[in-house]
């Protein structure tokens, strides 16, 4: 029952991502919900230039993570209402929303995710520097982030009375009040992983695997409602990607990017597997450390860059990489990582 549990949400937020689909794109184009000022009007690189499609950006939506979340939220309600209407023993055992398990977590996700609308949103219909200028606009991203972070980080301290760490094959490590900034810049390092999105289907493909790791180490844990919820939030990702894979029909845009990077992290030190995140998100680690490097060398050795132009999958496409042969080879590393992931999750 308890796997059953876990694949009856994976497989319903799937079906339903590609069910709803259809309607929300057709009021994406509609309200022609995609940037109005191209990326290069900020001072961007000419590599950058030459490899960015402006045309595409201009022309296509940018809140498909709506698909994402709308998704989970559908099939969160569907089998709870089931289960509490519905004399059916079958639907009560199939839900997975419980304040145990998966109120925090999917409080996290759905608050990111209208935070990260109303960020697109501004990206849209939005006019001046904000809508414009990315230095700008990653300024206040960070602050908005951060303000996540510690709301998140003190509802885990003051109310679940989290003050450890755990140590993959060292037990926990008692950290006490700074579990709130340690917490605080876990989430900001996964946040800015987020620049992943920026090739069709590149992220929807890492992160969907992300997830199908989290939700084995959390059924290992026999935190089933987590797993559930991991499944669900993967499945969903999956519908996301069925028309997100090149030419992409929508961008997930950070109403996706910022809820799936919040909850990922909150699903992290939930399944006591935080310092395995780099590992099991690794194409997401090395993209955000790329940037870190490519800003560090600018800045401190002459404006020497290491890449052509950062973050990695960018560069890649630099040396002549096509997308889709990027695309794909990222998807092969994230599942490697992923695997060797849940297997030292396992065994330590």
């Amino acid at each position: 029952m308890d796997v059953l549990k876990i694949i009856v949400p994976t497989v319903l937020s799937f079906f339903i991502g590609l069910s709803i689909t259809p309607f929300l794109t057709k009021y994406f184009y509609k309200y022609k919900m995609w940037k109005k000022s191209p990326r290069t009007e900020a001072q961007t690189s000419e590599v950058f230039n030459g490899i960015h499609n402006t045309d595409s950006e201009m022309s296509t939506p940018r809140v498909g993570g709506i698909i994402i979340w709308l998704s989970v939220f559908l099939v969160v309600c569907i089998i709870y209402i089931v289960s509490i209407f519905f004399d059916i023993s079958v639907a009560d055992k199939l839900n997975f929303f419980s304040r145990s398990q998966t109120v925090v977590p999917l409080g996290a996700f759905f608050f990111s995710a209208l935070v990260g609308l109303s960020d697109d949103l501004l990206q849209i219909f939005g006019k001046g520097t904000y809508a414009k200028d990315a230095l700008v606009y990653r300024k206040v991203k960070i602050v908005f982030v951060t303000l996540i972070g510690l709301a998140i980080a003190s509802w885990f301290y003051y109310k679940l009375d989290f003050t450890t760490i755990h140590i993959p094959f060292g037990g926990d490590l008692f950290v006490g009040l700074w579990f709130i900034p340690i917490f605080v810049l876990v989430i900001l390092a996964t946040f800015s992983t987020s620049v992943i999105d920026g090739l069709d289907g590149l992220a929807g493909g890492v992160m969907a695997s992300a997830f199908v790791a989290f939700a084995v180490i959390a059924f290992a844990n026999n935190q089933i409602d987590i797993s559930a919820l991991s499944g669900s939030i993967a499945g969903a990702i999956l519908a996301f990607l069925w028309f997100n894979i090149p030419p992409a029909r929508f961008y997930m845009g950070e109403t996706g990017m910022l809820a799936l990077t919040v909850v990922l992290a909150v699903i992290a030190f939930l399944t006591d597997s935080v310092l395995l995140l780099p590992i099991i998100a690794f194409p997401l680690a090395i993209t955000s450390l790329s940037d870190i490097i490519q800003m560090t060398s600018y800045k401190c050795f002459n404006k020497h860059r290491v890449f052509k132009i950062a973050p990695l999958h960018h560069h890649f496409q630099a040396i002549g990489w096509t997308r889709e042969k990027v695309v794909m080879r990222y998807w092969i590393v994230s599942v490697i990582f992923d695997f060797t992931g849940v297997i030292l999750a396992l065994i330590s």
